[in-house]
């Protein structure tokens, strides 16, 4: 039978070899090992996700490849913008890193971005071709910006034609994902943009889920960019059938049960015509700025 020190001693050795033979080895046999095989972990991912700008360059001017990707095919582009690293992940882009790579997890370097909240990140993907579209429904950066509350990043994929109206099954759109994370200013900068104040998760309204969140702003932002308070969702039940029966947000929803005023009616029409950017289209127009304010919500 098999000593302790039969085991022990073999394995010694054999680590002393290896370890020998690590110390010789040239760094092309080890770039030529890493394109051979999918790499788990590499020194350019390492040097990307820490933002180590000058080792990604040597490594880089070595051969390394940007596109190296690891079992669940994450690259160094991926860990530059989860890491927020913008300068790490333009080097990575002008060498030819693919924008729009996706992850076992169909996460995009735009979404880590996202996640994130790096807006310079997000510019610079988007410059380079990014889609700001979901690649998949399990992974959104619109949604991912919306319930992180980084306005930033969505203001851009906003602009760069991200669909704000996007509604995932098991997500909702991006304003429900907001409006469920309690982040005010994207759900009003949603709401400027054109998002659709009644759409949300399958019949739960974005009024249902402020209500359930006793979020008093909330409630008076989609009510005022008009939002249905008598909306059922899948139990039968009103967004004010959310909130304790004597509560403060109890009477604003009593206050706001009659009829919209014309002047809501108007303003809420006038906003619809415009579409998406919309925030910004009214602000050209030729009109008072009180009347501007107004439309603005200001």
């Amino acid at each position: 039978m098999a000593t302790e020190t039969d085991i022990i001693f073999p394995l010694r050795s054999a680590l002393a070899v290896t370890q020998k033979f690590c110390m010789i080895a040239t760094p092309a046999f080890w770039i030529h090992l890493i394109h051979d095989f999918v790499s788990d972990w590499s020194p350019m991912h390492d040097a990307a996700v820490n933002g180590r700008l000058l080792s990604l360059r040597m490594l880089i001017s070595q051969g390394y490849g940007v596109n190296l990707i690891t079992a669940d095919r994450v690259s160094p582009l991926h860990e530059a913008c989860l890491g927020g690293h913008s300068t790490c992940a333009g080097v990575l882009l002008k060498h030819g890193a693919q924008v729009d790579g996706v992850t076992v997890d169909w996460h995009t370097p735009l979404y880590n971005a996202c996640v994130s909240g790096s807006q310079d990140c997000v510019n610079l993907l988007l410059e380079h071709g990014a889609s700001p579209h979901a690649v998949c429904d399990l992974a959104s950066p619109i949604h991912e910006a919306a319930k992180r509350g980084h306005l930033g990043c969505m203001e851009s994929l906003v602009s760069h034609g991200a669909n704000i109206n996007e509604n995932i099954r098991h997500l909702g759109t991006p304003l429900y994902v907001a409006c469920e994370n309690q982040q005010i200013a994207c759900a009003k900068r949603l709401l400027e943009s054109g998002a659709n104040a009644n759409q949300g998760k399958e019949l739960d309204s974005p009024l249902h889920v402020a209500a359930r969140n006793s979020s008093s702003d909330l409630v008076h932002l989609l009510i005022d960019f008009g939002a249905e308070p008598h909306s059922k969702n899948a139990e039968g039940k009103r967004p004010v059938d959310l909130v304790p029966p004597n509560s403060t947000l109890a009477q604003v929803f009593s206050q706001k049960e009659g009829p919209l005023s014309l002047m809501q009616i108007c303003r809420l029409r006038i906003r619809k015509c415009f579409g998406i950017k919309q925030h910004h289209r009214i602000s050209e127009l030729l009109l008072p700025e009180e009347l501007k304010r107004f439309l603005l919500h200001i």
